[in-house]
């Protein structure tokens, strides 16, 4: 019983970073964009980085909070693809676009991924 409340602590504790980030992200573009390795864009560039990148935190945040408030291992779901594409994606950027390979962002992705993955399975789905 102290293991399940456990892992749900320890779930919580990066659900709730992303819908602090996705926040950040509509209330503070320029102060997030740096921590990501991003120039903060304008026009354009700026609508689809505070659009795009708010819903992705707050997508993946909200969607492992509300599974673990409804005991519902779906809701999992969403975050461990959204991690998952974004690990895949920066491979992606490296190998055929030239980007730096961003292995600390990809470790982190896919051991976020695996956490909200080993969190479902924990649950009884009502």
């Amino acid at each position: 019983m102290w293991m399940k409340r456990s892992l749900r602590v320890v779930v919580a504790l990066p659900a709730l970073l992303f819908v602090v980030m996705g926040l950040r992200w509509l209330v503070n573009p320029a102060g997030i964009a740096p921590e990501l390795g991003l120039d903060l864009q304008t026009g354009l560039g700026l609508s689809s980085q505070v659009g795009d990148l708010s819903a992705f935190f707050l997508v993946a945040g909200l969607s492992v909070l509300i599974g673990l408030v409804t005991q519902r291992r779906t809701w999992f779901y969403p975050a461990v693809l959204l991690m998952l594409f974004a690990a895949v994606g920066r491979t992606v950027a490296w190998v055929l676009h030239g980007a730096d390979f961003a292995l600390q962002m990809i470790v982190v992705e896919i051991v976020v991924a695996g956490l909200f993955l080993m969190a479902c399975r924990t649950m009884d789905d009502r």
